[in-house]
C-alpha cells in the first residue's frame, strides 16, 4: 500500500500531508470573487443586522420582519456571514454577534458600519463600473457614474456625506496620537491645520503639545462640528476656526502648516495649487508637513498601491511616492527635506520654502 493510502492511526508517528500550494489560476480566481464576502458584509451593513441583534441572539424569522426582507434569503446571507466569522448560528435558524459582528454596530469604535457603508456602498460601486472610464482617461469613477466630482456629490447627498465623514475618522482614528508623537510639533508658534476636517489630528496634537496654538481651516459646513470637538477638548483658548477655501486663500504669517489625506484627493495640477496658496500664505522660515501615504518604490507590497485606485476611480487623485512629492513640491516652491516614518502606514513628508 502507497504512502498516499495509509491513514494515520491515533498516536501514529506518520506526520499529516502538507496542504496543497494553491495553484496560481486559484490565487487569482480568489482575488477576483472577494466581491462576494464584501457585498454580503454590505447587505449586513445596510440592514444593521448588528443592531437589530443586539447582545442576545434573533431568529432569522425575527430578523426577516425587522428588516423587511425575504426570510430564507436572509437566512442564507446570515448562515454565509457566519461562515465568514461575522455572526454565530446558536441553534437553527437563530444568530448571535461574534466580536467581529458586534464591531458592525452603529457607533461602534472604529466605525466600521459607516467605512462599508461607504467603501463597499452602492454609491462606490457605481464609481468602480466605471472604472475603465478612469483607466482611459484618468478621470474619476464618480464623476462618470453620478454626475459630479466626490465632495460635489456629498454635498447634494447628506447620509452619504454624514458616512463618509464617519468612517474618515474610524478609518483614520488611530492615527493622530502616532502623528502627534512621531514629530516634534513644539517647535512651531502656531499650526494650521489646513482642510483638517473636524479637527480630529489637531486636537491630539495640540493636547500633546500645550504651549502650541492652532487654526483649523475648512469648509464652512465643517466648522460646526468642529466647533464641537474643540469645544470638548477645551482648546476653544487655543485653536480657532476659520472656513474658507484652500484653492482660493489659506490663513497666512503662520510656521507651521498642515496637510492631512488632502492631496492624495488630487491630481499633480490641483495639488500644485494648494501648495502655492500654502507657500504664499506661510511665514518664510515656516514648515509645510504633509501626513499620507509613502509609496515604496519597484514591487514591494505596499496598501497604498491598492487604495491608489480607490483614488483614481472615486476621488480622481493619487498616491504617491517619496520622488513624486519631491516634483510637486518643487514646482510649488517648497523643497522636500525629509520623510519620518510612523508605527501606522502614514508618513510625515515634511517641505522647506525655497
Amino acid at each position: 500500500m502507497s504512502n498516499a493510502a495509509q491513514t494515520e492511526s491515533p498516536g501514529s508517528a506518520v506526520p499529516r500531508a502538507a496542504p496543497a500550494a494553491v495553484p496560481p489560476h486559484a490565487q487569482l480566481i480568489r482575488i477576483g470573487v472577494s466581491i462576494w464576502a464584501s457585498r454580503a458584509v454590505y447587505a449586513a451593513a445596510k440592514l444593521k443586522l448588528a443592531d437589530h441583534i443586539g447582545d442576545g441572539s434573533k431568529s432569522s424569522a425575527d430578523l426577516a420582519k425587522a428588516t423587511e426582507t425575504h426570510e430564507p434569503a436572509l437566512y442564507r446571507l446570515m448562515r454565509a456571514l457566519a461562515s465568514l466569522g461575522v455572526l454565530t448560528e446558536v441553534k437553527p435558524r437563530h444568530f448571535a454577534l461574534t466580536t467581529l459582528g458586534a464591531a458592525l454596530k452603529s457607533g461602534a469604535p472604529g466605525a466600521a458600519r459607516a467605512t462599508i457603508m461607504t467603501l463597499a456602498g452602492d454609491w462606490q460601486w457605481q464609481a468602480w463600473n466605471e472604472f475603465h472610464h478612469s483607466l482611459k482617461t484618468g478621470k474619476s469613477g464618480v464623476e462618470k457614474a453620478h454626475g459630479a466630482q466626490l465632495f460635489q456629490f456629498l454635498g447634494s447627498h447628506p447620509q452619504e456625506a454624514a458616512d463618509f465623514g464617519e468612517a474618515m475618522v474610524g478609518r483614520h482614528g488611530h492615527q493622530p496620537p502616532v502623528i502627534a508623537a512621531a514629530y516634534d510639533f513644539a517647535q512651531f508658534d502656531t499650526l494650521v491645520d489646513v482642510g483638517g476636517g473636524t479637527g480630529n489630528l489637531l486636537t491630539t496634537i495640540l493636547g500633546a503639545s500645550p504651549n502650541l496654538k492652532g487654526v483649523l481651516y475648512e469648509l464652512p459646513h465643517v466648522i460646526p462640528e468642529a466647533k464641537k470637538r474643540i469645544a470638548e477638548h477645551k482648546l476653544e483658548n487655543r485653536c480657532m476656526l476659520v472656513a474658507g477655501d484652500f484653492f482660493k486663500d489659506v490663513p497666512s504669517g503662520r510656521d507651521g502648516y498642515l496637510l492631512s489625506h488632502i492631496l492624495h484627493d488630487w491630481q499633480d495640477a490641483e495639488s500644485i495649487a494648494i501648495l502655492r496658496k500654502i507657500r504664499q500664505a506661510m511665514d518664510p522660515k515656516g514648515k509645510l508637513l504633509i501626513v499620507e501615504m509613502v509609496l515604496p518604490p519597484g514591487d514591494a507590497p505596499h496598501e497604498g498601491k491598492i487604495l491608489d485606485l480607490l483614488m483614481l476611480t472615486v476621488t480622481g487623485g493619487v498616491e504617491r511616492t517619496a520622488e513624486e512629492f519631491g516634483q510637486i513640491l518643487s514646482a510649488a516652491g517648497f523643497k522636500l527635506s525629509r520623510v519620518v516614518t510612523t508605527a501606522t502606514e502614514q508618513c510625515i513628508v515634511e517641505a522647506v520654502p525655497v
